[in-house]
């Protein structure tokens, strides 16, 4: 796979939206044509070059394909947009933060934050892998502001904790989190998988009339929308497992009768359910 190597080279002021930072806009391109890429700050246009350093490993040129694209970028790139925006293939690796938007729409490939991730990380994504390695902000995988649909497709892996409305609208794809969620996880979820080893606030699953959620931890606040229908033990999604007993509900019945979610709530932690 060919290396492309984004160095920041300057303290940016105010954010920029780099969606051209992808595999797919990168492959057959030399060093040279991929720093001419346009990316925004504020109402005015740059070329890449005038935010980065590109370099290439061996040669000057990107692979020929996205999929045959490596693209790494070192530098705190919380006031970077957009990185990876509808990417199909290939492969991109983050050397510390990144900023809003990242993997938004992604369609295949990798993408992997090595530190945290601002707010809106894969939204209305269909396919690939978003892996961040620390936390996450509000609206993973969710819808957009006047949007009903969010995450389509494809699987984010968050090491860390994630806030307000994690999979808001879902409709596929699988999401894990190994701390803890905020409010509204899950709103509106039509399908899909979620699943939280730590513990939420409050609000989760409301609004949801399909697909499954998990809480490994304690429920601040139990949705009163939901219905015991038995307990579980040990249940496992691909490569997670979760020990223990949890108790299943369905619903969200507050909002129709014929709701289908399926949440999983530990036992242990959640004693007065």
């Amino acid at each position: 796979m060919a290396e492309v190597v984004l160095i920041l080279k300057k303290e940016i002021d105010i954010k920029l939206e780099a969606e051209a930072i992808t595999p797919d806009a990168f492959a057959g391109k030399s060093a040279e044509e991929i720093g001419k890429l346009e990316i925004w700050q504020g109402p005015k246009t740059y070329p890449l070059a005038e935010f980065f350093d590109v370099e290439r490993n061996e040669g000057d040129f990107a692979g020929e394909t996205a999929e045959d694209t490596l693209i790494r970028i070192k530098g705190d790139m919380l006031r970077v947009k957009k990185i990876g925006e509808g990417m199909t293939a290939g492969r991109i690796e983050i050397e510390g933060s990144a900023g809003m938007h990242v993997g938004t729409g992604m369609k295949g490939g990798e993408i992997l934050v090595s530190g945290d991730a601002d707010s809106w990380a894969g939204m209305e994504m269909e396919g690939g892998l978003l892996h961040i390695k620390g936390n996450a902000g509000d609206h993973v995988g969710c819808a957009y502001r006047g949007s009903w649909h969010g995450m389509k497709g494809g699987h984010i892996v968050i090491e860390g904790s994630a806030r307000h409305q994690l999979g808001g609208g879902m409709d596929g794809g699988e999401i894990f989190v190994e701390g803890n969620v905020e409010g509204f996880c899950g709103i509106r979820q039509t399908g899909g998988l979620i699943a939280v080893r730590g513990g939420a606030l409050r609000t989760v699953g409301v609004e949801m009339s399909g697909g499954t959620l998990l809480i490994g931890g304690r429920i601040e606040r139990f949705s009163p929308g939901f219905e015991y229908v038995g307990s579980e033990t040990g249940p496992s999604f691909g490569d997670f497992e979760y020990a223990g007993e949890f108790k299943k509900f369905t619903g969200d019945f507050a909002i129709s009768k014929r709701a289908k979610g399926v949440l999983y709530v530990a036992a242990d932690a959640n004693p007065g359910l």
